[in-house]
């Protein structure tokens, strides 16, 4: 009758067993009062703080700022037949919006790579 849940829970039992004799084959023994979980427990080389330029968080949020319009257009395209034409005109003041965005960064030099 349970036969189903028994065997999904063993093989769910079996899965973590498995990646956690694999954890300690392959991961780097070292002291682990001074090894951080970063990258699976190599001493790290640099502070996390200073790996990046400060050029690369301008161009980050412009990129949040189009994957969030993808995130809007995705259900827009499903509804759109339905809703009509307020839905075309309403998604182009959505997208004539980013596209001030866009223009604002552009002045601002969130483009600039030098």
């Amino acid at each position: 009758m349970y036969f189903g849940i028994i065997v999904m829970a063993l093989l769910a039992i079996f899965a973590v067993v498995l990646l956690y004799a694999l954890h300690q084959a392959v991961s780097v023994l070292a002291d682990p009062l001074r090894t951080l979980p970063f990258q699976s427990g190599w001493l790290p080389r640099q502070h996390a703080l200073s790996r990046f330029h400060a050029r690369w968080y301008p161009a980050s949020i412009v990129f949040l700022a189009f994957d969030v319009e993808m995130l809007f257009m995705y259900p827009w395209a499903v509804v759109v037949a339905d809703k009509g034409i307020s839905a075309v005109v309403e998604m182009f003041l959505f997208l004539g919006a980013l596209l001030v965005a866009v223009a604002w960064a552009w002045r601002e030099g969130a483009f600039r790579w030098a």
